[in-house]
This record gives C-alpha cells, sequence and structure tokens, in this order.
C-alpha cells in the first residue's frame, strides 16, 4: 500500500458520502486525471478500473458500512435489508 492509496481510498470516502452514491466510472476517470497510473488500469472488457490497491484500502476504511451495487456499478452505503457481505441486493 502506498500513501496515495490511502488518499484516493478517502477521496473515495468523501465523494460517497457527499452524494450516497459512488460510480466505478465517475470515480476512476478522476483517478486517472488526479493520480494517473498505477492507481488504474484497463481491464479486459476495455474499461477503466481501480487498482486492487486501492480497492483493498477502500474495503478496510469502509468495513461492512458499504456494498457494492453490481446492476448500477456503484458502491453505496448498507441498509438495514441488505445481506451480509459487500454486494448490494440484486
Amino acid at each position: 500500500m502506498s500513501k496515495n492509496d490511502l488518499e484516493i481510498a478517502e477521496m473515495m470516502i468523501d465523494m460517497l458520502n457527499k452524494s450516497g452514491y459512488l460510480y466505478q466510472d465517475e470515480v476512476v476517470s478522476k483517478i486517472a486525471s488526479k493520480f494517473g497510473e498505477p492507481y488504474f488500469y484497463y481491464n479486459q472488457s476495455g474499461n477503466l478500473a481501480i487498482s486492487k490497491t486501492v480497492l483493498k484500502e477502500f474495503k478496510t476504511l469502509t468495513g461492512d458500512a458499504v456494498v457494492w451495487e453490481r446492476g448500477e456499478r456503484c458502491w453505496r452505503k448498507r441498509l438495514p435489508s441488505d445481506e451480509l457481505g459487500r454486494r448490494g441486493q440484486e
């Protein structure tokens, strides 16, 4: 982990807290323009993706308080109705 991994993860939390949702496309574009490589990469589909070290730091900081909405490709705060785990209701 680098200092930037933590800084990026904290930025992601701030963005999530401001809007209630953190869309992957929006945040990865911001990461790419502000921090550059190695904090993003192009996945197998050719889309920008967040580095695994940043995501690990984000998960460490948010714990069980945040879930991933696969269909929306975003993170959001956990609701009482969500099952345990990192995925929201499908």
